[in-house]
């Protein structure tokens, strides 16, 4: 029986260091996966605010981890330092994030099991008002991002404060993919990240964005494929969540169509 991804070359978009767990299971099932990362990671430019953080970090009872890259950038230079605080629990956004914080010795790290995004850790009941008011959380994240779980947490009564341990940044030209469209060489993308999405477009000229519009987009998540659409994508699957959801989609798309 032919492997349900045989022949084709399908784009995986996550950053490089997160980028061979889904591009390993395109290749067990007959694909060619080509990494591109939409979002180039490395660490943030001044490190003071988290070597500052770090004497600090028994002031806190909640620490928040955006990504896996949070963990990465921050987790190390924290144990470098000090034992991780005894009554300082762990949150994360997806599981991702759970299993790097576990590698490093940081166990039961509380995140959502479903829906993987700021709004399912919010829905959690260990983060409802009566639960968190007058507790003192950080967030670990890139450079920018968005400003729901603070906000909302602070609408709860958490005092929150952002530590920045690693930027992200756009890919300066797409030529690899452009000379796959011009091959006809590119059967999909796979995008993680709706900023990602974005560096996309913008480093494309009008032809290969009209390439881009054809071709095959699989997002993990509804608000991905929002801005898909609104940036006139065409061909936008949204998938289960994360890698297993995206490449559960890939195995049975009809590609015929």
């Amino acid at each position: 029986m032919m492997a349900p991804l045989h022949g084709k070359r399908i784009v995986v978009t996550r950053p490089r260091a997160q980028a061979s767990v889904l591009a390993g299971w395109i290749a067990e099932r007959g694909g060619e996966p080509v990494i591109f990362p939409l979002l180039e990671i490395a660490p943030a430019d001044d490190p003071e605010p988290l070597q500052s953080l770090i004497t600090r970090l028994d002031n806190y009872s909640l620490a928040i981890f955006v990504s896996p890259n949070a963990v990465a950038f921050s987790v190390p230079a924290i144990l470098a330092k000090r034992p991780w605080p005894l009554g300082l629990r762990a949150l994360a956004i997806g599981q991702g994030s759970v299993a790097v914080l576990a590698s490093y010795g940081i166990a039961n790290a509380l995140a959502p099991v479903e829906r993987f995004d700021s709004e399912a850790l919010l829905e959690l009941p260990e983060m409802q008002c009566d639960v968190v008011a007058g507790q003192r959380a950080v967030i670990f994240r890139g450079n920018g991002g968005r400003e729901l779980l603070a906000d909302t947490l602070r609408d709860r009564g958490v005092e929150v404060d952002y530590v920045a341990c690693y930027k992200r940044s756009a890919p300066l030209d797409a030529e690899l993919l452009v000379a796959l469209w011009r091959s006809r060489r590119l059967d999909a993308l796979t995008v993680s990240s709706s900023e990602g999405l974005r560096n996309l477009v913008n480093v494309l000229d009008d032809s290969a964005r009209a390439s881009l519009q054809e071709t095959p987009v699989f997002v993990p998540h509804p608000r991905i494929a929002e801005v898909a659409e609104e940036l006139g994508l065409q061909r936008v699957i949204q998938t289960g969540p994360a890698d297993a959801g995206i490449i559960a989609a890939l195995s049975v798309y009809n590609w015929r169509s």
